[in-house]
C-alpha cells in the first residue's frame, strides 16, 4: 500500500496527524486545566488547514490526484474538522446533555457533507464538466469555531466562565456557545448554500 502514495497523501497524513494531536491535547486539559494543552490543541487546527491546503496543490502540480486521494482527504478531515473541534468544545465545558446532542450532530453534518463531496466529486469526474461550486460549507471552515474557543479560553471564559452561560432545558443543560456548533454544521449540509470553487 505504501508504495502507491504520493507525496500529497503525506500531507494529508499531516493534516490527520494534527486533528489526532488535537483530540489527545483537549483530553490532556480536561486531566491538567493546563491553558497551554488547550491552546495547543486549537493551534493545531490552522496547522492541519495549512496541510489540507497544501495537499491539494502538490497533488495538481504533480498530477498525482486519486481517488485514495481523495478518500484520505476526508478522512484526515473529519478527524482535524469534526472530532477535533467537537472533543476541544467538550473539553471548553460544552459538556451538558444538548451540548452533546449538538457537537454529536455537527460531526454527523461534518461525515455527511464529506461524503456528498466524494459521490459529487466521482459523478462530474465521468463526463466533461469541472465543478463550479460546492453545496455548503466546507468542514475546513469549523477552524473558525477552534478559533472562538481559544480566545474564549485566552479570555478565561470557559469551563463554568463560558460566555452565555448554561441553560436548564427539561432534563439537560445547554450552553448557548453551543449553538455555534449546531450552525456549522446546518450550514454544511445545507442543499441551497453554494460555495464558488477556486
Amino acid at each position: 500500500m505504501l508504495r502507491e502514495f504520493h507525496l500529497a497523501d503525506a500531507f494529508t497524513l499531516g493534516n490527520a496527524a494534527c486533528g489526532v494531536g488535537a483530540v489527545f491535547l483537549a483530553m490532556a486539559f480536561m486531566a491538567s486545566q493546563s491553558l497551554a494543552q488547550f491552546l495547543w490543541s486549537a493551534a493545531l487546527a490552522p496547522a492541519a488547514f495549512i496541510f489540507d491546503v497544501l495537499d491539494g496543490r502538490i497533488a495538481r502540480w504533480r498530477q498525482t490526484q486519486s481517488a485514495l486521494g481523495r478518500e484520505l482527504d476526508s478522512l484526515a478531515d473529519i478527524i482535524s474538522f469534526g472530532m477535533a473541534p467537537a472533543a476541544l468544545g467538550f473539553a471548553a465545558g460544552l459538556n451538558g446533555g444538548w451540548d452533546c446532542v449538538i457537537l454529536i450532530y455537527f460531526v454527523g453534518c461534518g461525515v455527511s457533507r464529506l461524503a456528498r463531496f466524494n459521490v459529487t466529486a466521482e459523478a462530474l469526474s465521468a463526463g466533461s464538466d469541472k465543478v463550479k461550486y460546492f453545496e455548503g460549507t466546507p468542514i475546513p471552515t469549523s477552524v473558525v469555531l477552534v478559533g472562538v474557543l481559544a480566545y474564549a479560553a485566552w479570555q478565561g471564559h470557559i469551563g463554568s466562565a463560558l460566555w452565555g452561560g448554561a441553560w436548564v432545558i427539561g432534563p439537560w443543560q445547554l450552553h448557548p456557545l453551543t449553538l455555534l456548533f449546531a450552525l456549522s454544521g446546518t450550514l454544511m449540509i445545507s442543499k441551497t448554500l453554494r460555495i464558488p470553487k477556486f
